[in-house]
């Protein structure tokens, strides 16, 4: 005997069978034990979920010969003619490749005669939505007043082309794609049963490759046999599929996290060499991004049995939320411009020297206030020469300086030998020396010192910013002051209850309001400034007002 595909061979014949549609089987099977039967149904969803296999199975439930019944025989004559693909009362139309107004009238005269041997004539139309306008036009009149003996079950993937005057005669059902879990879960089943040898690490890949269409699932698993010599091994489906295991995406995550770009190129070269499919590693990147999101929120989502739930868990608690985050949306993005980048390698590659550009090392730095250059004009209003105020030294502003080149991995505490180092008592000036990511960062300008000593700091930050005190962004903090001084140090913040007035971010807008009033008292006195005034009759504008125009 011919070898019969899995995917014909394991097609379900009863509503008990199918795999993931409860919704769809739990009404389908109320109206046919009620007799409550529609004259038409249609059957919409993603290529591969089952819905010309709904649509056989409710053919059999009405012309069963033990009645109308939701859980068909499948013995009788009727039922194993429609599972062969022979029963003269069952049609089965192409829409695809019968898109005609001839092919539809041939189907529609011949409804109006009675069935030859079953209880009712059943037309199947399968992509229905590929009928022409007029082949629609024709059917409508039939859908409206059917013969009794008629049923309508049409099929499309996409109802939002089908006419609004079919669909509302239609009995609508939406089958849902299949979770990679109900899948494997299946593909266990048929491997058991087909006595075929299988390492379960390799069902998952199958699983999400199919996309949520058990039918492409099991056709990847067809071809997964083959390819395997009849052993169905996680390796040889990674090879078969040009994806990557769980593992290499984990040296990503981990590599981005300690900041070794040259690390992270070589993991890029390595999946070139191994032929891996960039657009399915992106894919895999976001899918274990997002549950890693998801334990941060619920900790207890993932089930025991999950694999690799300690390391998930693990990466969970060393990435920021907001990066975890940010990075979902790279991998997204970069997914999408994968077909603009000059290569998929060079598109992966910079997806991921943007995760690693964009992961928390050391605030913006801070735009100077550009003047703009003088224009004279016929109006009462001037704009200012451009006057470059005298540089601020750091006694006037606490500098923000950029942290460590990317790719500089996070000094090792114990490895430092540098001797130790005391505290004078000028925090803005300490925070402008230590090497910190953006979100510690952003606490330690808005911390004002209220108290040191020798081993601990105690400071305080308004309410406004308390939600940077995550224990995350405190713990970075301490670490980089230990690496500072060289010695244990203890850190405590506390939120103020009054407002503070001493922060170093408060420090550095007030210098850079200082350097405005020096700016703007140096326009109104120059020489240029007076001569236009007089001229004209004019007045100075504020440069604040001009430059916020500018930018609204």
């Amino acid at each position: 005997m011919a070898y019969q595909v899995l995917a014909r061979k394991w097609r379900p014949k009863t509503f008990t069978e199918l795999a993931g549609q409860a919704h769809v089987v739990r009404a389908l099977s109320n109206a046919l034990t009620q007799n409550r039967l529609h004259h038409a149904y249609l059957f919409t969803g993603t290529r591969g979920v089952g819905k010309t296999t709904v649509a056989r199975i409710l053919a059999k439930a009405l012309n069963c010969e033990t009645g109308i019944t939701a859980t068909p025989c499948g013995v009788c004559s009727a039922c194993t003619q429609i599972d062969a693909g022979r029963f003269v009362d069952l049609l089965e139309l192409d829409a695809a490749s019968n898109t005609g107004i001839d092919n539809m009238r041939e189907v529609l005269d011949n409804a109006q005669y009675a069935p030859t041997v079953g209880r009712y004539k059943v037309y199947i139309i399968d992509e229905v939505h590929m009928l022409s306008k007029a082949a629609f036009n024709s059917m409508l009149k039939t859908l409206e007043e059917p013969p009794e003996h008629v049923k309508f079950i049409l099929a499309t993937t996409d109802p939002q082309k089908i006419p609004i005057t079919v669909l509302s005669r239609c009995l609508q059902f939406n089958l849902k794609q299949m979770p990679p879990e109900l899948v494997g879960e299946h593909l266990t089943k048929v491997l058991t049963a087909e006595n075929v040898e299988f390492q379960p690490a390799a069902l998952p890949l199958i699983a999400r490759a199919a996309q949520g269409s058990m039918r492409d699932a099991l056709s990847l698993l067809d071809q997964a046999i083959a390819y395997g010599s009849g052993v169905v091994l996680a390796e040889t489906v990674q090879n078969m599929l040009g994806t990557l295991d769980q593992r290499y995406l984990f040296d990503i995550l981990y590599t981005l996290i300690n900041q070794d770009g040259v690390e992270l190129l070589k993991l890029a070269d390595n999946m070139a060499t191994r032929s891996i499919d960039f657009d399915i590693a992106l894919q895999d990147l976001a899918a274990l991004l997002q549950q890693i999101a998801l334990i941060q929120v619920v900790p207890n989502a993932l089930s025991e049995d999950t694999p690799d739930k300690d390391t998930l868990s693990d990466l969970a608690s060393k990435i920021p939320a907001q990066m975890v985050q940010l990075y979902y949306q790279i991998s997204l993005h970069g997914r999408r411009d994968l077909a603009l980048a000059p290569d998929e390698f060079a598109g992966f590659s910079m997806t991921l020297l943007r995760m690693l550009a964009f992961y928390p090392q050391t605030a913006p730095a801070v735009t100077p206030i550009a003047t703009p250059r003088p224009v004279i004009k016929p109006s009462a209003v001037i704009t200012p020469p451009t006057i470059t105020p005298a540089p601020v030294t750091a006694a006037t502003e606490p500098a923000i300086t950029q942290a460590a080149p990317v790719n500089q991995p996070v000094p090792n505490i114990s490895s430092v030998t540098t001797s130790t180092t005391a505290f004078d008592g000028n925090w803005s000036n300490l925070v402008s020396q230590l090497k910190l990511g953006a979100l510690a960062r952003m606490l330690a300008v808005q911390c004002e010192l209220t108290s040191y000593d020798d081993d601990s700091l105690q400071l305080s930050v308004s309410a406004e910013h308390k939600h940077l005190l995550d224990k995350p962004y405190h713990d970075k903090l301490r670490e980089s002051l230990v690496a500072h001084f060289n010695r244990p140090i203890k850190l405590n913040i506390s939120v103020a209850e009054t407002a503070i007035a001493n922060s170093p971010i408060q420090q550095q807008n007030e210098a850079r309001a200082e350097r405005q009033t020096q700016a703007d008292t140096s326009i109104s006195t120059h020489p240029f400034t007076i001569d236009a005034v007089n001229l004209l009759d004019a007045r100075v504008a504020n440069t604040q007002a001009i430059d916020q125009s500018t930018k609204e």
